[in-house]
């Protein structure tokens, strides 16, 4: 029996994982935000649905030991709770970029580490963070000068984690979709060709590859899936 958790299980991405991982007989605990507006009807006893506040430190940590408890390991973690917003340098103040980093890198990293840790205990694990173009290639950030900041951070904690990591069987992959296609972005870019975006069902399947067998020789990887885009 093999264990993960989801954070921000009842989002686009974080549906399209779950479902994939309760196929291959995973074990899920996934959480969700307090007062969430997104329904997630789900009544697979597999499955645990956890409402946590990802930016408060220890009540992330104790969701984390609580699941490590339970199961007696994590095997997985796919972290896809982050925020967007649009403004460029000169509309941008520091608390757009605290509210940037935030959403984007302290709801990742409270997860990350209780989970980096008890991975590092086990000597086995893998963590997806999710990355974005923007934050890759500051280039890409234009006109999204917090996100692209706060992102670009994700990208970095991946490389000090997959270094402490060297000497056990952990490994910390960094998503980078293009544009997915959720019925949020097509309501916000009914122009677009909908047939170049990435689905999330699509992303659900290659984090399911690097977590295979044919995968385990595979360190440091930052995951590109950029679809026809």
């Amino acid at each position: 029996m093999k264990t993960m958790i989801i954070t921000g299980v009842s989002g686009n991405l974080g549906r399209a994982v779950l479902k994939k991982f309760l196929t291959a007989g995973y074990k899920i605990t996934g959480t969700v935000t307090h007062n969430d507006p997104a329904s997630l009807d789900v009544s697979a006893p597999e499955f645990d649905k956890a409402v946590v506040d990802l930016t408060n430190e220890e009540e992330t940590k104790k969701l984390v030991d609580t699941v490590a408890a339970k199961y007696g390991s994590i095997d997985v973690a796919v972290l896809t709770v982050g925020g967007f917003a649009m403004g460029k340098i000169t509309d941008t103040k520091t608390t757009d970029i605290l509210k940037q980093y935030m959403l984007n890198f302290e709801t990742a990293y409270n997860a990350a580490r209780p989970v980096f840790t008890r991975m590092l205990k086990q000597n086995s694990g893998r963590i997806f963070l999710i990355g974005s173009r923007a934050g890759s290639e500051m280039r890409h950030s234009k006109g999204m000068a917090a996100y692209g900041l706060t992102k670009s951070l994700i990208f970095r904690l991946a490389e000090i984690m997959n270094d402490e990591a060297k000497d056990h069987n952990v490994v910390v992959s960094v998503i980078v979709p293009s544009v997915i296609d959720t019925p949020q972005n097509r309501k916000a870019m009914p122009d677009a060709d909908f047939t170049k975006w990435v689905k999330p069902e699509t992303i659900a399947d290659v984090i399911s590859f690097y977590c295979s067998e044919e995968a385990m020789a595979l360190r440091e990887p930052v995951i590109k899936i950029y679809g026809a885009s």
